[in-house]
Protein backbone atom coordinates (compact mmCIF):
# COMPACT_ATOMS: atom_id res chain seq x y z
CA UNK A 1 0.00 0.00 0.00
CA UNK A 2 2.82 2.39 0.90
CA UNK A 3 4.58 1.59 -2.38
CA UNK A 4 1.42 2.32 -4.33
CA UNK A 5 0.98 5.61 -2.49
CA UNK A 6 4.61 6.56 -3.09
CA UNK A 7 4.36 5.71 -6.78
CA UNK A 8 1.10 7.67 -7.13
CA UNK A 9 2.64 10.66 -5.36
CA UNK A 10 5.71 10.55 -7.60
CA UNK A 11 3.60 10.40 -10.75
CA UNK A 12 1.43 13.26 -9.48
CA UNK A 13 4.46 15.48 -8.89
CA UNK A 14 5.85 14.57 -12.31
CA UNK A 15 2.52 15.36 -13.95
CA UNK A 16 2.38 18.73 -12.23
CA UNK A 17 5.88 19.66 -13.40
CA UNK A 18 5.18 18.54 -16.97
CA UNK A 19 1.86 20.40 -17.06
CA UNK A 20 3.39 23.60 -15.71
CA UNK A 21 6.29 23.59 -18.18
CA UNK A 22 4.12 22.47 -21.10
CA UNK A 23 1.42 25.09 -20.59
CA UNK A 24 4.00 27.86 -20.17
CA UNK A 25 5.73 26.72 -23.38
CA UNK A 26 2.40 26.99 -25.20
CA UNK A 27 1.89 30.43 -23.70
CA UNK A 28 5.29 31.59 -25.01
CA UNK A 29 4.71 30.04 -28.42
CA UNK A 30 1.29 31.72 -28.72
CA UNK A 31 2.98 35.07 -28.10
CA UNK A 32 5.54 34.56 -30.84
CA UNK A 33 8.42 33.55 -28.57
CA UNK A 34 10.69 30.54 -28.80
CA UNK A 35 9.86 28.24 -25.85
CA UNK A 36 12.90 26.02 -26.45
CA UNK A 37 15.26 28.99 -26.34
CA UNK A 38 13.45 30.28 -23.25
CA UNK A 39 14.10 27.00 -21.47
CA UNK A 40 17.74 27.04 -22.58
CA UNK A 41 18.24 30.59 -21.31
CA UNK A 42 16.55 29.81 -18.00
CA UNK A 43 18.64 26.69 -17.43
CA UNK A 44 21.90 28.29 -18.58
CA UNK A 45 21.62 31.40 -16.43
CA UNK A 46 19.76 30.10 -13.37
CA UNK A 47 21.05 26.55 -13.05
CA UNK A 48 24.42 26.28 -14.81
CA UNK A 49 25.86 29.44 -13.27
CA UNK A 50 26.55 29.55 -9.54
CA UNK A 51 25.24 33.09 -9.14
CA UNK A 52 21.94 32.15 -10.74
CA UNK A 53 21.65 28.94 -8.72
CA UNK A 54 22.21 30.81 -5.47
CA UNK A 55 19.42 33.19 -6.50
CA UNK A 56 17.02 30.30 -7.06
CA UNK A 57 17.85 28.84 -3.65
CA UNK A 58 17.41 32.23 -1.97
CA UNK A 59 13.89 32.40 -3.45
CA UNK A 60 13.27 28.84 -2.28
CA UNK A 61 13.94 29.75 1.37
CA UNK A 62 10.65 31.55 2.12
CA UNK A 63 8.67 29.11 -0.05
CA UNK A 64 9.75 26.14 2.06
CA UNK A 65 8.36 27.79 5.18
CA UNK A 66 5.20 29.30 3.67
CA UNK A 67 4.41 25.87 2.20
CA UNK A 68 4.62 24.48 5.74
CA UNK A 69 2.24 27.27 6.78
CA UNK A 70 -0.38 25.52 4.65
CA UNK A 71 0.83 21.96 5.34
CA UNK A 72 0.29 21.92 9.11
CA UNK A 73 -3.34 23.11 8.94
CA UNK A 74 -4.00 20.84 5.96
CA UNK A 75 -3.12 17.81 8.09
CA UNK A 76 -5.86 18.89 10.50
CA UNK A 77 -8.40 19.29 7.70
CA UNK A 78 -7.99 23.08 7.47
CA UNK A 79 -7.25 25.39 4.55
CA UNK A 80 -4.89 28.21 5.47
CA UNK A 81 -4.66 30.78 2.70
CA UNK A 82 -3.40 33.42 5.12
CA UNK A 83 0.31 32.76 4.73
CA UNK A 84 0.84 36.21 3.22
CA UNK A 85 -0.63 38.04 6.19
CA UNK A 86 1.21 35.79 8.65
CA UNK A 87 4.40 36.46 6.67
CA UNK A 88 3.97 40.23 7.18
CA UNK A 89 3.11 39.98 10.88
CA UNK A 90 6.13 37.78 11.50
CA UNK A 91 8.31 40.33 9.74
CA UNK A 92 6.75 43.10 11.86
CA UNK A 93 7.30 41.51 15.27
CA UNK A 94 10.73 40.23 14.27
CA UNK A 95 11.71 43.73 13.17
CA UNK A 96 10.66 45.09 16.54
CA UNK A 97 12.95 42.56 18.22
CA UNK A 98 15.84 43.33 15.85
CA UNK A 99 15.62 47.07 16.50
CA UNK A 100 15.09 46.86 20.26
CA UNK A 101 17.12 43.93 21.56
CA UNK A 102 20.08 45.31 23.52
CA UNK A 103 23.65 44.70 22.42
CA UNK A 104 23.94 40.91 22.51
CA UNK A 105 26.14 38.63 20.41
CA UNK A 106 24.79 37.43 17.07
CA UNK A 107 24.30 33.83 18.17
CA UNK A 108 21.83 35.09 20.80
CA UNK A 109 20.23 37.97 18.90
CA UNK A 110 19.36 36.04 15.73
CA UNK A 111 17.38 33.29 17.55
CA UNK A 112 15.49 35.98 19.50
CA UNK A 113 14.61 37.79 16.26
CA UNK A 114 13.50 34.54 14.58
CA UNK A 115 11.46 33.52 17.62
CA UNK A 116 9.73 36.91 17.64
CA UNK A 117 8.87 36.47 13.96
CA UNK A 118 7.42 33.00 14.61
CA UNK A 119 5.36 34.40 17.50
CA UNK A 120 4.01 37.20 15.29
CA UNK A 121 2.91 34.79 12.57
CA UNK A 122 1.57 32.33 15.14
CA UNK A 123 -0.60 35.00 16.75
CA UNK A 124 -1.98 35.96 13.32
CA UNK A 125 -2.79 32.29 12.73
CA UNK A 126 -4.31 31.92 16.20
CA UNK A 127 -7.14 34.34 15.34
CA UNK A 128 -8.71 32.30 12.49
CA UNK A 129 -7.94 29.09 14.39
CA UNK A 130 -9.95 30.28 17.38
CA UNK A 131 -12.78 31.51 15.17
CA UNK A 132 -12.94 28.11 13.45
CA UNK A 133 -12.71 26.15 16.72
CA UNK A 134 -15.64 28.14 18.12
CA UNK A 135 -17.62 27.52 14.94
CA UNK A 136 -17.95 31.22 14.17
CA UNK A 137 -16.07 31.74 10.88
CA UNK A 138 -14.61 29.37 8.32
CA UNK A 139 -10.79 29.59 8.37
CA UNK A 140 -10.57 29.94 4.57
CA UNK A 141 -12.54 33.18 4.69
CA UNK A 142 -10.91 34.62 7.79
CA UNK A 143 -7.33 33.91 6.70
CA UNK A 144 -8.01 35.37 3.27
CA UNK A 145 -9.41 38.58 4.73
CA UNK A 146 -6.60 38.90 7.26
CA UNK A 147 -4.16 38.96 4.33
CA UNK A 148 -5.43 42.44 3.48
CA UNK A 149 -5.21 43.73 7.03
CA UNK A 150 -1.62 42.67 7.78
CA UNK A 151 0.13 44.92 5.20
CA UNK A 152 -1.92 47.87 6.47
CA UNK A 153 -0.62 47.28 9.99
CA UNK A 154 2.93 47.01 8.68
CA UNK A 155 2.38 50.18 6.64
CA UNK A 156 1.31 52.06 9.76
CA UNK A 157 4.62 51.36 11.47
CA UNK A 158 6.75 51.81 8.35
CA UNK A 159 5.13 55.15 7.49
CA UNK A 160 4.79 56.16 11.16
CA UNK A 161 6.74 55.48 14.34
CA UNK A 162 9.41 53.19 12.84
CA UNK A 163 10.16 55.26 9.76
CA UNK A 164 13.85 56.01 9.25
CA UNK A 165 14.19 59.84 9.19
CA UNK A 166 16.87 59.77 6.47
CA UNK A 167 14.55 57.96 4.03
CA UNK A 168 12.02 60.59 3.01
CA UNK A 169 11.15 59.26 -0.47
CA UNK A 170 10.61 55.58 0.19
CA UNK A 171 9.51 54.85 3.77
CA UNK A 172 11.42 52.05 5.49
CA UNK A 173 12.61 51.25 8.98
CA UNK A 174 16.22 51.78 10.02
CA UNK A 175 18.64 49.05 8.98
CA UNK A 176 19.03 46.01 11.20
CA UNK A 177 22.26 45.94 13.21
CA UNK A 178 24.77 43.38 12.00
CA UNK A 179 24.10 41.10 14.98
CA UNK A 180 20.42 40.81 13.96
CA UNK A 181 21.12 39.72 10.37
CA UNK A 182 21.05 36.12 9.20
CA UNK A 183 24.50 34.93 8.18
CA UNK A 184 25.16 34.00 4.55
CA UNK A 185 27.08 31.01 3.24
CA UNK A 186 30.57 32.39 2.57
CA UNK A 187 30.49 35.08 -0.11
CA UNK A 188 27.27 33.77 -1.69
CA UNK A 189 23.74 35.13 -1.37
CA UNK A 190 22.50 31.88 0.15
CA UNK A 191 21.60 32.53 3.77
CA UNK A 192 20.82 30.46 6.85
CA UNK A 193 17.08 30.83 6.23
CA UNK A 194 17.27 28.18 3.49
CA UNK A 195 18.68 25.61 5.90
CA UNK A 196 16.15 26.63 8.56
CA UNK A 197 13.43 25.78 6.04
CA UNK A 198 14.94 22.34 5.41
CA UNK A 199 15.26 21.77 9.16
CA UNK A 200 11.60 22.55 9.76
CA UNK A 201 10.59 20.36 6.83
CA UNK A 202 12.32 17.45 8.54
CA UNK A 203 10.71 18.41 11.86
CA UNK A 204 7.31 18.50 10.12
CA UNK A 205 7.83 15.01 8.68
CA UNK A 206 8.94 13.63 12.04
CA UNK A 207 6.07 15.29 13.91
CA UNK A 208 3.40 14.11 11.49
CA UNK A 209 4.58 10.54 10.93
CA UNK A 210 6.57 9.60 14.02
CA UNK A 211 4.75 11.09 17.00
CA UNK A 212 1.46 10.52 18.77
CA UNK A 213 0.59 14.19 18.36
CA UNK A 214 1.00 13.92 14.61
CA UNK A 215 -1.32 10.93 14.60
CA UNK A 216 -3.92 12.89 16.53
CA UNK A 217 -3.63 15.82 14.11
CA UNK A 218 -4.07 13.53 11.11
CA UNK A 219 -7.04 11.85 12.75
CA UNK A 220 -8.67 15.26 13.25
CA UNK A 221 -8.13 16.01 9.56
CA UNK A 222 -9.43 12.60 8.50
CA UNK A 223 -12.55 12.35 10.67
CA UNK A 224 -13.06 15.01 13.34
CA UNK A 225 -16.27 13.47 14.69
CA UNK A 226 -14.68 10.05 15.20
CA UNK A 227 -11.66 11.73 16.78
CA UNK A 228 -13.91 13.62 19.18
CA UNK A 229 -15.66 10.40 20.20
CA UNK A 230 -12.27 8.80 20.88
CA UNK A 231 -11.33 11.64 23.21
CA UNK A 232 -9.07 13.64 20.89
CA UNK A 233 -9.30 17.39 21.68
CA UNK A 234 -10.42 18.46 18.22
CA UNK A 235 -10.83 22.17 18.97
CA UNK A 236 -7.39 22.34 20.54
CA UNK A 237 -5.79 20.76 17.49
CA UNK A 238 -7.63 23.12 15.15
CA UNK A 239 -6.18 26.11 16.98
CA UNK A 240 -2.73 24.55 17.33
CA UNK A 241 -2.53 23.63 13.65
CA UNK A 242 -3.28 27.22 12.64
CA UNK A 243 -0.77 28.56 15.16
CA UNK A 244 1.94 26.23 13.85
CA UNK A 245 1.15 27.22 10.28
CA UNK A 246 1.22 30.91 11.14
CA UNK A 247 4.51 30.49 12.98
CA UNK A 248 6.10 28.98 9.87
CA UNK A 249 4.93 31.88 7.69
CA UNK A 250 6.03 34.41 10.32
CA UNK A 251 9.45 32.78 10.46
CA UNK A 252 9.67 33.05 6.68
CA UNK A 253 8.81 36.75 6.89
CA UNK A 254 11.45 37.76 9.39
CA UNK A 255 14.06 35.50 7.75
CA UNK A 256 13.46 37.28 4.44
CA UNK A 257 13.83 40.69 6.06
CA UNK A 258 16.86 39.79 8.19
CA UNK A 259 18.71 38.03 5.36
CA UNK A 260 17.76 39.91 2.18
CA UNK A 261 16.35 43.40 2.86
CA UNK A 262 17.94 44.22 6.26
CA UNK A 263 15.07 46.60 7.02
CA UNK A 264 11.28 46.37 7.07
CA UNK A 265 9.36 47.86 4.15
CA UNK A 266 6.13 47.11 2.35
CA UNK A 267 7.82 45.47 -0.64
CA UNK A 268 9.22 42.46 1.21
CA UNK A 269 7.09 39.83 -0.50
CA UNK A 270 6.16 39.25 -4.15
CA UNK A 271 3.42 36.95 -2.87
CA UNK A 272 5.43 34.31 -1.01
CA UNK A 273 2.45 33.40 1.14
CA UNK A 274 0.24 32.64 -1.84
CA UNK A 275 3.04 30.86 -3.68
CA UNK A 276 3.71 28.72 -0.62
CA UNK A 277 0.06 27.70 -0.58
CA UNK A 278 0.34 26.61 -4.21
CA UNK A 279 3.57 24.75 -3.49
CA UNK A 280 1.97 22.78 -0.68
CA UNK A 281 -1.11 21.85 -2.67
CA UNK A 282 0.93 20.80 -5.66
CA UNK A 283 3.14 18.72 -3.35
CA UNK A 284 0.24 17.13 -1.50
CA UNK A 285 1.78 18.24 1.85
CA UNK A 286 4.66 15.84 1.20
CA UNK A 287 8.04 17.16 2.47
CA UNK A 288 10.00 15.90 -0.55
CA UNK A 289 7.33 17.27 -2.85
CA UNK A 290 7.51 20.64 -1.09
CA UNK A 291 11.25 20.83 -1.78
CA UNK A 292 10.74 19.91 -5.43
CA UNK A 293 7.83 22.27 -6.08
CA UNK A 294 9.54 25.10 -4.17
CA UNK A 295 12.49 24.67 -6.51
CA UNK A 296 10.22 24.73 -9.58
CA UNK A 297 8.36 27.87 -8.45
CA UNK A 298 11.61 29.61 -7.45
CA UNK A 299 13.12 28.71 -10.83
CA UNK A 300 10.07 30.18 -12.56
CA UNK A 301 10.41 33.42 -10.58
CA UNK A 302 14.13 33.66 -11.38
CA UNK A 303 13.48 32.75 -15.00
CA UNK A 304 11.07 35.67 -15.28
CA UNK A 305 13.93 38.13 -14.83
CA UNK A 306 16.06 36.18 -17.30
CA UNK A 307 13.40 36.17 -20.01
CA UNK A 308 12.88 39.91 -19.61
CA UNK A 309 16.38 40.35 -20.99
CA UNK A 310 16.78 37.45 -23.41
CA UNK A 311 13.31 37.39 -24.99
CA UNK A 312 11.82 40.73 -23.88
CA UNK A 313 9.01 39.00 -22.04
CA UNK A 314 7.44 41.16 -19.33
CA UNK A 315 7.77 39.84 -15.80
CA UNK A 316 3.98 39.80 -15.66
CA UNK A 317 4.25 36.57 -17.66
CA UNK A 318 5.39 34.93 -14.42
CA UNK A 319 2.10 35.95 -12.84
CA UNK A 320 0.34 34.36 -15.78
CA UNK A 321 2.25 31.15 -15.19
CA UNK A 322 1.42 31.21 -11.47
CA UNK A 323 -2.24 31.58 -12.43
CA UNK A 324 -1.81 28.53 -14.67
CA UNK A 325 -0.33 26.70 -11.69
CA UNK A 326 -3.49 27.59 -9.78
CA UNK A 327 -5.54 25.84 -12.44
CA UNK A 328 -3.28 22.82 -12.03
CA UNK A 329 -4.03 22.91 -8.31
CA UNK A 330 -7.76 23.05 -9.00
CA UNK A 331 -7.37 20.09 -11.34
CA UNK A 332 -5.56 18.13 -8.63
CA UNK A 333 -8.32 15.54 -8.07
CA UNK A 334 -8.27 14.64 -11.76
CA UNK A 335 -4.48 14.46 -11.84
CA UNK A 336 -4.54 12.32 -8.71
CA UNK A 337 -6.80 9.79 -10.39
CA UNK A 338 -4.58 9.76 -13.46
CA UNK A 339 -1.47 9.38 -11.28
CA UNK A 340 -2.95 6.38 -9.45
CA UNK A 341 -3.87 4.79 -12.78
CA UNK A 342 -0.34 5.30 -14.11
CA UNK A 343 1.12 3.95 -10.88
CA UNK A 344 -0.92 0.75 -11.18
CA UNK A 345 0.16 0.33 -14.82
CA UNK A 346 3.77 0.95 -13.86
CA UNK A 347 3.59 -1.66 -11.09
CA UNK A 348 2.01 -4.17 -13.47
Amino acid sequence: MDKNRLAAGSFRLLLHVVLIVGVFALFLWANGKDPIQAVRDTVRINLLQWRGLWGVMVRMAPLLLTALAAAFPFRAGLINVGGEGQFFLGALLGTWAALNVPGLPQWITVPIVLLAGAVGGGLWGWIPGLLRARGWVNETISTLLLNYLAPLIVGYFVFGPWRAPELAIYPQTPEFPDVARLPALGTTRLHVGFFIGLLFLFAYWFFIHKTRWGLEMRSVGGNPEASRRLGVPVSRWVVLAMVLGGAMAGLAGIAEVAAVHYRLKLAISPGYGFMGFLVNWLAGSNPVGIVLMSFVVALIASGGFTLQITQRIPYAAVNVLLALILFVVLAKPASGILAKSLARRWKA
